[in-house]
């Protein structure tokens, strides 16, 4: 009997800790956006399509996995308007990222490095801006639907750095931690 009640304790317990790593790691969408205009732009949103929002990002580890895309920082770029962070456009030169909604986390990492690693190699880079995954398809957005939650929207520095053609992937499964 009690072999037995130590095995559905173990499963109880084993059960439990699942269901936590996985409420931890999942972050649902917290409603969604359908523009009544599109733009014409080929990765702009469209009249009517859902876009799903989010509050929250996956947690923040020492190697948190994220979707790497491309972002022209520059002014006239389709980042759209200036950073976030310090109201400034940014050179594509320069290895500056935005980050989804939650690890922004309000602004805190704001001017503060992060590491991305990928393709054997590391890189470090500058927050300066939110990859906003409440709010999209409109001008300050670059018309672009919102972020989903586990993005590090980086520029041609950064991919250049990790030796990645960004202009040919558009999006590279990577790494990141707080530096």
């Amino acid at each position: 009997m009690l072999r037995s009640t130590g095995r559905l304790l173990l499963l109880a317990l084993a059960a439990s800790h699942l269901l936590l790593a996985a409420a931890g790691a999942g972050c649902e969408p917290s409603g969604s956006l359908r523009p009544s205009r599109g733009h014409s732009c080929q990765d702009c949103c469209k009249a009517g399509q859902a876009y799903p929002t989010y509050r929250c990002s996956p947690p923040v580890s020492s190697s948190t996995r994220a979707v790497m895309t491309l972002n022209n920082f520059d002014e006239g770029g389709e980042g759209g308007d200036p950073s976030e962070c310090d109201g400034k456009f940014h050179h594509n030169s320069e290895r500056v990222v935005a980050l989804s909604t939650g690890w922004y986390s309000g602004g805190s990492r704001c001017g503060n490095n992060v590491r991305i690693r990928a393709n054997g190699r590391s890189v470090l880079a500058k927050v300066v801006d939110e990859c906003d995954t409440l709010n999209g398809c409109d001008r300050e957005h670059g018309y672009q639907p919102p972020c989903r939650n586990n993005v590090v929207d980086a520029s041609q520095a950064v991919w250049d750095a990790l030796g990645i053609t960004g202009e040919e992937v558009g999006e590279y499964n990577v790494t990141w931690s707080d530096a």
